[in-house]
């Protein structure tokens, strides 16, 4: 009864468009660093959020209203998916303007980049330099960061999944006549309410767990707000850090983990909702995208710390039990953490480097956040459940070589795919991978070197920007790059938000006619 209150309370909310709504809630979030950078005397900085809040409360308010008068059709999911879109790549314009007129020292170029960055849960900054952000604009990157983390977990159950995106087209309920009654009248009812409901169900988990984490790492010894961006870019998987990484914050292993544990909710919807088509098999241990998640958390390092005996051996000394479970534990956190594309680097990942003798360390991490985490999670990438549609696939091409007259789809496991999942999963790593090379080819074109080209087509396309300090030989300085090159990978960011196929179908003339 309460629930059924509580959207009733907010169901007139769904006849406005999505981006409204979104562009209100950044309004009112505004206040939150106002507040903070009052508290700090930074006069400049509070002025700017207070200001940009208030006018853009006003200009929404003035939209509705002239909205309200009209009868107006309630938003369709292709509707959503324009609103979706245009979140990414045109709300960043709002957020950058306190951000702008609080920094006063850098382009509008550049604070536009920064909230694409934080809005798709990239978390690639140009600014690198200590103390150049006050406290006040970091915790704005970090909410920035953890709201689109929240609008993916809501878009993903309300918007893309009755349109069978986002990883979705590859699950059975995604054919003709296999959608069940419940999930039938979740799709049947109007996009503004599957909004509202998945909102209602899914905000105050989200809320919670974030508060958590920040409650955990304050105990661990990090400052307040070091905590809070940590907390908010772990559960949004954005790696936004206010002091270059949690290998510089003060909780030292035992921050380490416990956003460890947490950054095991972007492998699979099952550690944190049962609302989706992938929670028709009870139980984690029984999710195909937890259980290859963990294999590649748990194989990938091990592969590295073995190879310290299988190739690497060059007269270290093999009792130094510390310098070993160092190096264990920093393959661990950093494959994790790259595998859900959060992008934070453990303090022993040079430990690990070093333990393992890998000339070429960032390759490693370039492959798992290719892969990526978990469908309809804050986690980007190809995604696990595409892999494993593949993987499913050659499984069963190599059972015809034995058995040619074979039934397939006999296993529960296999009838979860939809038939032809391993076909739409290809066709998705097509576009994928033709993706990359015509971003890389676009950079490489406007002065950057082939190196740094495929880093940051990757750390774009998978959302896992960090990947530009840590996997090549040197870090990339983003600020030193052509304006034009900040707009590529803007549009590439937001293209990896949103996935190849999402863009196909906002573009597609005959689902509009649909």
């Amino acid at each position: 009864m309460a629930a059924r209150t509580q959207i009733a309370l907010i169901a007139p909310l769904s006849r406005l468009p999505l981006i409204l709504l979104l562009a209100g809630i950044a309004s009112l979030a505004m206040f939150v660093p106002a507040l903070h950078a009052l508290m700090h005397s930074e006069h400049t900085v509070s002025r700017s959020f207070a200001y940009s809040g208030a006018l853009g409360l006003i200009v929404i308010g003035l939209v509705a209203l002239a909205m309200g008068g009209n009868a107006r059709r309630e938003a369709s999911d292709l509707d959503n998916l324009l609103s979706l879109f245009l979140a990414f790549a045109a709300l960043p314009l709002f957020l950058a303007l306190p951000f702008y007129e609080g920094l006063r020292n850098t382009t509008f170029l550049n604070a536009y980049f920064e909230m694409v960055s934080s809005f798709t849960t990239t978390g690639a900054t140009l600014f690198e330099m200590p103390g150049r952000l006050v406290d006040s604009l970091h915790l704005w990157r970090g909410m920035v960061g953890w709201l689109g983390g929240l609008l993916m977990w809501v878009a993903a159950s309300a918007v893309l999944a009755p349109l069978n995106l986002g990883g979705f087209e590859l699950t059975a309920t995604a054919e003709p006549g296999q959608v069940d009654d419940a999930q039938g009248r979740f799709q049947r009812a109007g996009s503004g309410r599957r909004v509202a409901q998945v909102t209602y169900v899914l905000a105050p988990l989200y809320v919670g767990l974030t508060g958590a984490l920040w409650l955990f790492l304050a105990i661990a010894g990090d400052r307040p707000l070091v905590a809070l961006v940590h907390a908010m870019s772990t559960l949004a998987t954005s790696g936004i850090s206010p002091i270059g990484g949690v290998q510089n914050a003060g909780s030292g292993v035992g921050g380490e983990m416990v956003i460890f544990f947490f950054m095991l909710f972007a492998l699979s919807r099952l550690t944190f909702s049962s609302d989706t088509v992938t929670s028709q098999r009870p139980g984690l241990h029984n999710d195909p995208e937890f259980r290859l998640g963990m294999v590649i958390v748990l194989g990938v390092p091990l592969l590295l710390f073995s190879r310290h005996w299988i190739g690497a051996f060059e007269g270290q000394d093999v009792e130094d039990l510390p310098t070993a479970l160092g190096a264990l534990w920093g393959a661990l956190f950093s494959t994790a953490s790259f595998l859900s594309t959060t992008g934070f680097e453990s303090a022993y990942w040079d430990e690990a480097r070093s333990w393992s003798g890998v000339g070429a360390p960032g390759l490693i991490l370039l492959g798992t956040a290719l892969i990526g985490g978990g469908v309809a999670t804050t986690a980007g990438g190809v995604k696990l459940l595409r892999v494993y549609a593949l993987y499913l696939n050659g499984q069963r091409e190599m059972e015809r070589l034995v058995h040619p007259s074979s039934v397939g789809r006999a296993g529960a496991r296999s009838r979860r795919m939809r038939r032809q999942g391993a076909f739409v999963a290809w066709i998705f790593f097509m576009l994928f991978a033709m993706s990359l090379a015509l971003i890389t080819v676009i950079l490489a074109a406007l002065g950057m070197t082939f190196e740094q080209s495929i880093i940051l087509a990757i750390a774009a396309l998978s959302t896992t920007g960090p990947l530009t300090q840590i996997a090549g030989e040197v870090p990339i300085a983003l600020s030193l790059m052509a304006p034009t090159a900040k707009l590529v990978i803007c549009a590439a960011m937001v293209l990896g938000r949103l996935e190849t196929l999402a863009i196909i179908a906002l573009v597609s003339p005959s689902l509009w006619r649909d």
